[in-house]
């Protein structure tokens, strides 16, 4: 390990140490603090900050969509990417200072292939069962990094699940893709895989007055699953709707558990959307693309949280449109699926 520098996060006045050879996020997020960030690749953004004192920090290969150079020169930086090698200030810009405080320290696991199932052509349902330990502690919404066997590189997945015992993930499968090629090719029951978090903070904030708005496509599926069955369980009666979009009724999955989930939530809504429905296919449901069903079916959204998961394209789509329908910005949460190495 390297020599270690103070790291100080204004304005929450929230001190830690960090090693030099690891990135801010990641030394964050091993002290139990839950920083605002998405991606962990310099991607998405979610993670910006602006550096106010110290200015001896490398960063990681990030994308220039992410941090611009001039953005870079006036002193932004990426936590997810920063590695710093003096004492430095910074200031979150995208924060919620309750949710920094309860986060959940990071931890290194076993978990065994319980089942993996097709339930799209495009979809897969893996299920694991923890080993060691037997049980992780995680805010239903978050994800995991699953390690490839025999390498080094790991894959990013949101849980489905809402107990550290058993956990599910929801995982698009690509051409060529690392973890793809791996999960269709080998994997099979009973195999053993590394995983190592919980990571994000894609988690149901505290707001019992607050009716919510969940956006999802592809295997952005999974928080929200997540996030509405942990609902259930909890008892939490909030007004919520869940806008899903799909290509095809052949692209939607977890139909009948999402639409089953009303008896336990009365103040629940489910409204599928195919954008590009089959020939033939039967379908009596909406028809377009998922943000402008939202628009069909929402005027004023002033007094909701809303809550995006999916490909890029569809959040970046979704977030104006949110905003101009009276949603707060801080008070709308988005995990964006970005890509590395041609997967999630």
């Amino acid at each position: 390990m390297g020599d270690k520098h103070r790291v100080r996060f204004e304005p929450v006045g929230i001190e830690i140490e960090v090693d030099e050879e690891q990135t801010v996020l990641r030394q964050a997020s091993e002290q139990g603090l839950m920083l605002m960030h998405g991606c962990k690749e310099g991607q998405c953004a979610a993670c910006k900050s602006f550096v106010l004192d110290g200015d001896d920090i490398e960063l990681d290969r990030y994308s220039t969509f992410a941090l611009p150079d001039y953005e870079k020169e006036e002193g932004f930086t990426l936590l997810c990417r920063a590695h710093v090698y003096e004492d430095v200030t910074i200031e979150l810009l995208n924060f919620d200072e309750e949710m920094i405080r309860s986060g959940l320290p990071i931890v290194n696991a076993v978990a065994e292939v319980v089942s993996i199932g097709k339930v799209t052509h495009d979809l897969r349902h893996l299920v694991l069962k923890l080993i060691e330990p037997s049980e992780i502690t995680f805010f239903p919404g978050q994800y995991m990094d699953i390690k490839v066997p025999g390498t080094e590189v790991t894959r990013s997945f949101s849980m489905a699940s809402t107990n550290g015992r058993e956990l599910e993930f929801v995982i698009k499968v690509y051409p060529d893709g690392v973890f793809s090629s791996f999960l269709d090719g080998q994997l099979t029951t009973g195999d053993r895989l590394e995983l190592t978090g919980p990571f994000g903070v894609f988690t149901l904030r505290d707001a019992p007055d607050r009716d919510l708005i969940f956006v999802g496509g592809g295997a952005g599926l999974a928080p929200i699953l997540g996030l509405l069955r942990s609902m259930a369980e909890r008892g939490i009666d909030r007004k919520a709707v869940f806008y899903y979009g799909a290509r095809t009724a052949k692209d939607l999955c977890f139909v009948s558990e999402i639409e089953a989930l009303k008896e336990k939530l009365p103040g629940f809504r489910f409204v599928p959307a195919l954008s590009e429905p089959a020939e033939g296919e039967s379908w009596d449901g909406e028809v377009g693309f998922i943000t402008d069903v939202l628009k069909r079916y929402e005027a004023d959204l002033s007094g909701a949280h809303a809550y995006l998961c999916g490909p890029p394209p569809m959040v970046e789509a979704a977030m104006p449109l949110l905003a101009s329908l009276g949603t707060p910005e801080k008070h709308i949460y988005y995990d964006k699926f970005t890509t590395t190495g041609g997967e999630d």
